[in-house]
């Protein structure tokens, strides 16, 4: 079992981001309000009026960028494709959420999913693909290892 560890964590990783993109796949619609109450409450100085400024107006392309890159990153995890690579995106989209989304929960127990989604994807980029992944096939691309 010790051995199947980093391919069972990493599969269920990407099931995680499945759902979450899955969200997103009927449309984005319902992310504006979200984007814009949240970008109010977010107390980080620099961040906040980035997220004012910048984010709120174009929101549209934002929502879109969040729901494709969770969803290469879900499939790329699944299926054990380019796993670090993935592990790094979905870093940085789990870090994007606990930057922002967060702080519109006003449940600090719920509020740690976010956090934790940074750390689960921290130990992807870790502990790599493991043995169940076709990454492991020669016929796959390098750059897909």
């Amino acid at each position: 079992m010790q051995e199947l560890w980093p391919s069972l964590f990493r599969i269920v990783v990407g099931l995680y981001w499945l759902y979450f993109a899955s969200q997103k796949w009927q449309g984005v619609g319902w992310m504006k309000p979200l984007i814009e109450s949240t970008s109010r409450a977010n107390p980080i100085p620099g961040l906040h009026e980035l997220l004012v400024a910048v984010v709120v107006p174009n929101w549209l392309p934002f929502a879109l960028a969040q729901a494709v890159g969770e969803t290469v990153v879900a499939i790329a995890l699944i299926l054990g494709l380019a796993t670090r690579w993935a592990g790094v995106l979905g870093f940085l989209l789990a870090a994007n959420l606990a930057l922002t989304v967060a702080f519109g929960v006003n449940d600090d127990g719920f509020r740690w999913i976010y956090y934790l989604a940074v750390l689960v994807n921290a130990q992807v980029i870790v502990s790599g693909p493991g043995p169940i992944a076709l990454g492991r096939f020669g016929w796959v691309p390098a750059w897909l290892r």
